[in-house]
């Protein structure tokens, strides 16, 4: 007997109240606001929007949902630059929308984690505008990093830093007199002016913000730069250029400096005020861009924060062993420390991982290696992270128009860099301004755009969606068992529900052909199996269990015995594993 397996096989219910830590086998959602949901017809998505949207998270099956910045900024990155960390900005709503959002999210078992953005403020920040208004000698100025130039005249910056968006890390200011004045460190753009941490006062106002939130009731924090907040004393030369390409390959003067532990054992310290225990912990995540999984597994020490961000794992091509050596790395890494390995695919900062892992030839390769890839990082021991409209199987955004995109690094490209010193003829430097192309706004129902993102048929939408994205949207997509939709809802269903699915530190790795990822996680009372093939050619192997789940057909037939790819195979099931595939067993 032949038959073709893509959907869902019910699995024995496990106790998930008892898998203590709730982070440890969280799968979190990102929600970036201004394109989840538009709740009052501008164009742009608000916190109410993501309130409506709530139950869907839930009948997705996450965990928690992390929203990137919704403070009061000018927006001149995406809300990345904040004016006050206290306050909702407008255009998302007020801070009573914040709070109810957080309660209906506790209301459908939904955590709630929130961006915090220490590195860097908004250059509309009130410190720093008082700063620029007193001049030299201004206390102000010590809470940021200001320093003379250099040359004849001071015309020169301070040192070679490079911006991450492109050109100089500094900005000259002019004094209140009109005479050019001292520079700003901005490892972002001019309009993000750098927090110096060595000042008494910066680490006194983070304490009183985190606990603003905490009292709020959020469930925690992720931390954007978290490895950038101290920089090497003297803010030493680096002495190349093009310093982007070293960014996660070796420590840098102004990157992953030992000091920034001792910050997070003082937030820990006021995360652990508010409750130890597992199930109700408030937690903090760490975007931390590091050379190696060791120095990330630093952040995690049992007396600093509870997950980081697993940019390794993000970073590695769609290749059998590449995957296996990342994957083997990050759990060893994460043993000693006591910490869940993190794994994730997209989020709002580099290109959706269904075009960035696929061909750009073949669309439907490309979903299928995407579906596969998904079934891979969520069948992986510890925590994921799903970023919003990977479950509908969306692809980058390759066209915008230049007129309509907001990214800095696209700007500041184009623009040729910051005052007193910007890259000649406006030739691009840093990033390739394309993180407007992940941040489109999600299609959720119509034939119109902005396909239910906002209230009215033929609205506006801040970013303008492909007219193929009616097809992709959850109105499309619910119900539909051979839906990427479906298939998130499926796979989320089983690893909420099979006993060794989940948290974990280890895997146990299958021989398998040359292509081919095969590996068993076991608890007391299940044996869990994945399968993964990452070439494009049809693999025959033995079925080791009863297949539960695959991203895409796959036949699987009994027979009397047959000489696969694992060896010779008794009277038992073979499958036909199509390239491009991931498979679930219960073994």
């Amino acid at each position: 007997m032949t038959t073709q397996h893509s959907a869902v096989a019910t699995v024995p219910a496990s106790d998930s109240g008892s898998r203590t830590g709730w982070w440890r086998d969280a799968v979190i959602y990102q929600v970036y606001p201004r394109s989840f949901a538009d709740a009052n017809g501008d164009g742009m998505g608000d916190l109410e929007g993501v309130r409506d949207r709530l139950p869907y998270l839930r009948d997705l099956g996450v965990d928690a949902v992390w929203l990137s910045p919704f403070y009061a900024s000018p927006q001149a990155d995406a809300g990345y630059d904040v004016s006050d960390y206290r306050l909702v900005d407008p255009m998302f709503g007020d801070l009573a929308d914040a709070e109810r959002l957080v309660a209906d999210a506790h209301r459908l078992g939904l955590r709630v984690i929130v961006d915090i953005v220490p590195n860097h403020a908004s250059s509309e920040h009130p410190w720093f505008r008082q700063a620029l208004r007193e001049g030299p000698g201004s206390p102000l100025r010590g809470r940021f990093h200001f320093r003379p130039g250099k040359g004849e005249s001071g015309e020169l910056p301070p040192n070679d830093w490079e911006s991450i968006f492109g050109g100089p890390a500094w900005t000259r200011t002019v004094n209140p007199d009109g005479t050019p004045g001292e520079w700003y460190l901005h490892l972002f753009a001019p309009e993000q002016p750098d927090f110096d941490w060595d000042n008494r006062a910066v680490a006194d106002e983070f304490r009183s913000i985190l606990r603003m939130w905490l009292d709020l009731g959020v469930d925690g924090f992720r931390i954007d730069v978290a490895h950038g907040l101290v920089k090497a004393a003297g803010l030493p030369d680096l002495g190349v250029h093009d310093q982007l390409r070293l960014l996660g390959n070796e420590v840098l003067p102004f990157f992953d400096q030992d000091g920034v532990h001792e910050i997070y054992r003082d937030w820990r310290r006021i995360l652990d005020e508010y409750g130890t225990d597992p199930r109700t912990r408030r937690i903090a995540v760490a975007e931390a861009w590091t050379p190696t999984v060791l120095r990330t597994a630093r952040y995690l020490r049992p007396d600093e924060l509870h997950q980081a961000f697993n940019f390794q794992y993000l970073g590695t091509a769609w290749d059998a062993e590449a995957l296996r050596e990342v994957v083997g790395l990050t759990l060893d890494a994460m043993r000693p420390v006591g910490a869940p390995a993190t794994w994730v695919l997209s989020n709002h900062d580099v290109v959706r991982h269904l075009t960035r892992l696929g061909s750009g030839v073949d669309r439907e390769q490309d979903l299928r290696r995407a579906r596969a890839a998904t079934l891979l990082m969520l069948a992986l021991p510890g925590s994921a992270y799903v970023y919003q409209g990977e479950e509908l199987g969306l692809p980058e955004v390759l066209d915008l128009p230049d007129a309509v995109r907001q990214d800095p690094a696209f700007t500041r490209a184009k623009g040729g860099g910051s005052e007193g010193g910007g890259s000649e003829g406006g030739e691009a430097e840093g990033q390739e301004g394309m993180r407007d192309g992940c941040r489109v706004p999600l299609p959720w129902s119509g034939t119109e755009a902005p396909y239910g993102f906002g209230p009215v048929a033929g609205g506006p939408s801040w970013l303008p969606q492909p007219a193929e994205w009616a097809k992709l949207s959850v109105e499309a997509q619910t119900g539909d068992r051979n839906s990427t939709l479906e298939l998130y809802r499926g796979a989320l269903a089983v690893r909420r529900e099979h006993p060794a699915l989940g948290g974990g530190d280890s895997v146990d790795w299958d021989d398998a052909p040359a292509g081919v990822l095969a590996f068993r996680r076991t608890a007391a009372d299940g044996v869990f199996g994945c399968t993964v093939n990452t070439t494009t050619e049809t693999v025959r192997i033995p079925a080791p269990g009863r297949l539960l789940l695959a991203s895409g057909p796959v036949t699987v037939a009994a027979t009397a015995g047959i000489a696969g790819a694992f060896g010779t195979a008794g009277a038992g099931e073979w499958v036909d594993l199509p390239g491009d595939t991931t498979v679930w067993w219960d073994c």
